[in-house]
């Protein structure tokens, strides 16, 4: 027969209300009496029951994801870490995908399907500030992206503008000064194209480099045939560059491939730094000049705050947790032999 919760408390010569303590991790346990228990249930083979567990502390275990796109590398290798770092804490993760679409946010955010998890972990891109009301939900939520700041709840997200001027001027202190970009979006502001070109902006005025609207590709989606189409129109238009700054990886993927193929030497005669680290960029070739804007630590944080929301141990006030940042160099935009790039390196929040 299965072990039970008397038999462990028998066995480690402690109550079974110990015996529970220790299983649900209430944090004023002697660590002697922790490790006895431990070794009960170890030595029993005892598999606490979730289910009875869960219904005594009115939580599920499983939290949820919600995504624009896991058909975008960035979003899949997020739900990656999410799952992982979700896993570490004995969690479940279900994934839902919006579509990036306003009134589909709106609706999960108000679905009864919230009532089947702990908390939600939340990726808008078709919302902005105008919904952070929105936002005053009955659960626990933690916010991810760029679409959303100064709303009624964590968020947890990059630092979009710093970022992308260390990699600007990572290209400018590489001596390239007529530097395409690649993915903004006509008009925006607040979003990660908004921000990274704002950042592309800052980097150029500070080294007295002037903005040029004719080398600036503008795209819908942030997918590697935007990134090549953008790219195949720079080149038709003839004008002249000798750097290219992907607003993400998928989109430097795609303009380094139609660079090559119209005869264009990457980095000899056009450097190419792209923007998340994805895995891929790695084993493309040349590899890819990237930046690292934190997605792991994003991951992880998120996690660990929404789980402290669930507990009711997170600070009363609302956090708003930005990740640190790095250039990831390779082949694309490698360092002079006789030199090295400026530092990148930024200071979490």
């Amino acid at each position: 027969m299965a072990a039970t919760l008397h038999d462990v408390a028998r066995l480690a010569g402690v109550s079974i209300k110990t015996v529970s303590n220790v299983i649900n991790d209430y944090p004023h346990i002697r660590p002697a009496t922790r490790d006895k228990v431990q070794q009960a249930i170890a030595e029993l083979g005892y598999t606490p029951n979730l289910t009875a567990r869960n219904l005594r502390s009115g939580r599920t275990g499983v939290i949820a994801l919600a995504v624009p796109d896991l058909g975008l590398a960035y979003f899949a290798e997020l739900a990656a870490g999410v799952i992982a770092a979700a896993e570490a804490a004995g969690l479940a993760v279900t994934i839902e995908q919006t579509g990036g679409d306003r009134d589909r946010e709106l609706e999960l955010l108000r679905s009864p399907r919230r009532q089947t998890t702990d908390g939600l972990i939340f990726s808008a891109l078709g919302m902005g500030q105008e919904d952070a009301d929105a936002l005053r939900v009955p659960y626990p939520l933690v916010l991810l992206g760029e679409r959303i700041f100064d709303g009624p709840v964590d968020h947890v997200t990059m630092r979009n503008v710093e970022a992308a001027r260390a990699a600007t001027e990572y290209l400018l202190g590489l001596g390239r000064r007529r530097i395409a970009v690649v993915g903004a979006h006509e008009g925006e502001v607040i979003g990660s194209a908004g921000l990274r070109l704002t950042g592309y902006r800052e980097a150029l005025a500070a080294h007295d480099v002037a903005y040029d609207e004719d080398i600036i590709g503008y795209t819908t989606l942030w997918h590697r045939a935007n990134g090549a189409r953008s790219m195949r129109d720079l080149l038709e238009r003839g004008v002249e560059f000798d750097a290219v700054f992907g607003l993400n990886d998928t989109l430097a993927l795609g303009a380094m491939r139609v660079l090559q193929e119209a005869g264009i030497r990457v980095p000899d005669d056009v450097a190419v730094v792209g923007f998340d680290a994805l895995d891929e960029a790695e084993y493309s070739i040349p590899s890819l000049t990237t930046v690292d804007p934190g997605r792991d630590w994003i991951a992880r944080t998120a996690v660990d705050t929404l789980r402290a929301r669930i507990a009711g141990t997170a600070p009363e006030a609302v956090a708003l947790h930005l990740a640190d940042y790095r250039i990831a160099v390779r082949e694309s935009a490698p360092e002079p032999a006789s030199g090295s790039a400026p530092e990148s390196a930024a200071t979490p929040a």
